[in-house]
């Protein structure tokens, strides 16, 4: 019963599982049978609830926020910005030839690398920041309350850092290195969409470029 509704919390809209949790509750103390036994069942039903919604807002390898995560966060954060000007900052992040990564030491080593990758990041950003496995190997972060010049700073120590990472998986030393892009949001990107293009094209530019470095747009 666990697993099927785990599984089912990917696919719930927002709000949603919040309403199904309240309606089944509700029920349960309509049910005349001992009041411990009600209590016990709502327990359980709290802790499904619980585990489902984590799941459905988290990558299961990197335990990151999720792209699901990622979509309602950037889209409150961008309104939130565009209505109040403040300063928000857009990264975009993969790690430089991740395939052949996996093609040289196997999948479970580029699963070992993207769960370090991610403690790095995790590591490396604030509190304040949100870090996202965006899709396979790409990451986003959301670096609120911050404009291009200050973003360069924790960008660039996270890039070094990686480049330093003592990685080893089963004996063999493992190096890898990430591409950064990053965007301010700026008065005339009128879509949250075009944000995301613009940080993308960073990205894009520091790949195409020689990898292993930071490019910064302005929007």
């Amino acid at each position: 019963m666990v697993e099927n509704l785990e599984d089912v919390g990917f696919n719930i809209p927002d709000g949603l599982l919040d309403e199904i949790q309240q309606n089944i509750q509700n029920i349960i103390r309509d049910f005349d049978v001992p009041e411990e036994n009600k209590i016990e069942v709502i327990k359980q039903i709290n802790y499904i609830y619980t585990r489902t919604k984590y799941l459905s807002i988290t990558d299961e390898l990197t335990g990151l926020s999720n792209r699901r995560c990622f979509d309602a966060t950037f889209e409150k954060e961008f309104l939130r910005a565009s209505r109040y000007k403040n300063k928000l900052t857009l990264v975009m992040f993969d790690i430089d030839y991740f395939k052949s990564v996996n093609d040289t030491y196997g999948h479970q080593c580029g699963d070992y690398i993207l769960k370090q990758i991610s403690n790095a990041a995790l590591q490396t950003f604030r509190k304040t920041d949100t870090v996202f496995r965006y899709g396979g190997e790409e990451f986003v972060v959301i670096l609120t309350e911050t404009d291009i010049n200050q973003a360069i700073i924790p960008l660039e120590r996270f890039r070094k850092t990686v480049q330093t990472l003592a990685l080893n998986y089963q004996g063999q030393d493992v190096n890898v290195t990430v591409s950064i892009g990053a965007c301010q949001l700026t008065s005339d990107m009128s879509s949250k969409e075009d944000f995301l293009q613009k940080t993308d094209e960073a990205l894009y530019e520091a790949k195409n470029s020689g990898r292993n470095k930071t490019v910064l747009s302005n929007g």
